[in-house]
């Protein structure tokens, strides 16, 4: 895992098609009740707890490494070959450079939860 790997104060999730923008903050996570007061945590506890739990997932996902949360889900590294695009504006082709990203596959009970 990489300790200086430096996680940002706000998380974004975004449906594909702009319906609905969710923002969370790290501190939202670890002040809610399920966080602390449940788990007779400190504030700055839970949001340690949670800056931890972050950082290894970020770590690990750095590292091309599977992360399985039982219960929530999967996150994995996967690759995007190279590929040839074209610019919106002038139609001109480009190079679109490799890349990797972070995913994510909802467990089953997950989708069910979604999904009902």
């Amino acid at each position: 895992m990489q300790d200086e790997l430096e996680i940002e104060g706000q998380l974004e999730f975004a449906d594909h098609d702009d319906r609905r923008v969710v923002a969370l903050q790290r501190q939202q996570i670890a002040a809610s009740d399920f966080a602390f007061e449940a788990h007779s945590v400190s504030k700055t506890q839970a949001q340690a707890i949670v800056d931890s739990m972050l950082k290894t997932i970020l770590g690990a996902a750095a590292n091309g490494e599977e992360i399985s949360l039982p219960g929530f889900g999967k996150f994995k590294v996967k690759e995007t070959p190279e590929r040839e695009g074209r610019n919106p504006t002038s139609g001109e082709k480009i190079k679109i450079a490799a890349s990797r990203k972070l995913s994510y596959s909802p467990a089953k009970a997950v989708k069910e939860l979604l999904n009902g």
